[in-house]
């Protein structure tokens, strides 16, 4: 997911988005991801057709949101301009390894991993009525990347704390690649800005596979896993080669795993290249597209492109001709095939209670036409803190809370270290007006049809 030049990325179906509303406060003490107490198990998922079910085959309504940052920076998120010096994860490893070591880069990089989501933030998402995450994570949190197709020795750590977390809480997790080796695009969200090299080298999608089966023994038969999102935005290539590549993630994880969805990445330019995956043998499976309205040639913020959008007013998002969610769920209906919105942000821009009924009208919209959800993202910070208009987070440092930016190429270890704990105890400032809307017992005036 980025803020950098995706306008000519995007067609009818992609951006990003932020706002400020008014302000709740929560705080709490920094600590180290502990496993959660283990509760009953949620039942396994799948997908039959167009619809998610639970395993006694009744359906499920999937509403949720991205732990962006967390596994994979992403510095905008952080506060960061986009020209920042350091604006990806390769370029601030690159900055470690040659002010600090290997060693001590991934201990920082466990200091931010540690205090960026903690129980404060698992404690939260279930009050924004979610019950879904979407795990976005960079391969070699899995993958020991001075050992290619070996473990880390702690691989397990993060993924396994964020399922346990989340299944005590009575959520699912969708586990995101969202940054393969070699980087599956050009952006700077695929972990290495420009690198584009996953598509042009077999020995990256073999460890692609490979690492996908490590991840689907681990975790075939853990009821609180969704599904698994085999590639994030994959658009570093043409849709036949994506559609190519995906359909040999699919072949490997059901080598192993038999159980979880699996999620089909769309291509910038859509679906179309996978054709009827019933009629290619892949069964208990989702696409996956990610929606802007408003945003990178999409309109502009604000009722108007949302309520096209929504209630299927024609319209031309980049160009192109759109009945909105009409024609997406006229499409899946031919494909006979599930769906997950993996990437949305609908209060984009957009101030006070007009951000609130806009996302609780999206997540309702979605959940109406069978599709899993998840808004991008759960938290952002900024150097001066508190919801301003473009804030992209559920949660953000509140005002008057300040993170002041270090430049990494120059900042003292003690900076750098004093910045990845704040993030762990910052009090936040909370979404009201989306908090406020997603708990309601009625729906969006603004949206009544």
């Amino acid at each position: 997911m980025s803020l950098l030049k995706l306008t000519a990325l995007f067609t009818v179906l992609s951006g990003l988005a932020l706002t400020g509303c008014a302000t709740d406060h929560a705080s709490a003490p920094t600590r180290a991801p502990q496993p959660a107490a283990q509760t009953q198990a949620l039942p396994m998922l799948h997908t039959a057709g167009t619809r998610w079910l639970r395993a006694d085959g009744s359906a499920i309504e999937l509403k949720g949101t991205n732990l962006g940052n967390w596994l994979m920076p992403e510095f905008w998120m952080m506060g960061y301009p986009d020209n920042s010096p350091v604006n990806d994860q390769c370029t601030l490893e690159k900055v470690f390894d040659q002010r600090f070591g290997y060693a001590e880069r991934q201990r920082l990089f466990k200091l931010h991993r540690d205090h960026w989501i903690t129980t404060r933030d698992w404690d939260l998402m279930p009050r924004f009525g979610l019950n879904l995450v979407r795990l976005p994570f960079i391969w070699s949190v899995i993958e020991d990347e001075k050992n290619p197709r070996h473990l880390r020795a702690d691989a397990w750590h993060y993924l396994d704390w964020a399922i346990n977390q989340a299944e005590a809480r009575g959520m699912y997790v969708i586990l995101d690649l969202h940054g393969a080796v070699g980087a599956q695009g050009d952006e700077h969200h695929s972990g290495c800005a420009h690198q584009n090299q996953y598509f042009k080298n077999p020995e990256f999608q073999a460890r692609t596979e490979w690492l996908w089966q490590q991840i689907a023994a681990r975790y075939k038969n853990r009821s609180a896993v969704a599904g698994y999102s085999v590639l994030n935005e994959p658009w570093g290539t043409n849709p036949a080669q994506m559609a190519a590549v995906v359909k040999k993630l699919y072949t490997a994880i059901r080598a192993v795993d038999p159980n979880h969805v699996i999620l089909l990445p769309g291509h910038s330019a859509g679906i179309d290249a996978y054709g009827k995956p019933s009629d290619h043998g892949m069964i208990n499976v989702a696409f996956e597209m990610h929606f802007y309205p408003g945003h990178f040639g999409w309109g502009k913020p604000g009722l108007e492109v949302h309520k096209n959008w929504l209630h299927c007013v024609t319209s031309k998002p980049y160009g192109a001709s759109s009945t909105g969610t009409c024609e997406w769920r006229d499409r899946l209906n031919g494909l006979n095939t599930a769906f997950f919105v993996g990437e949305f942000q609908p209060w984009a821009d957009m101030s006070g209670d007009l951000a609130g009924q806009v996302a609780r009208a999206s997540f309702d919209r979605y959940a109406e036409l069978g599709w899993a959800s998840a808004v991008w993202s759960y938290k952002m910070v900024t150097d001066t803190g508190g919801l301003v208009l473009k804030n992209w987070g559920l949660v953000t440092n509140a005002a008057g809370a300040t993170l002041p930016l270090l430049d990494y190429r120059t900042a003292s270890l003690a900076e750098i270290e004093a910045r990845f704990r704040r993030y762990g105890d910052v009090p936040y400032d909370l979404n009201a007006p989306v908090l406020q809307w997603m708990n309601s017992a009625v729906p969006p005036p603004l949206f009544a049809r």
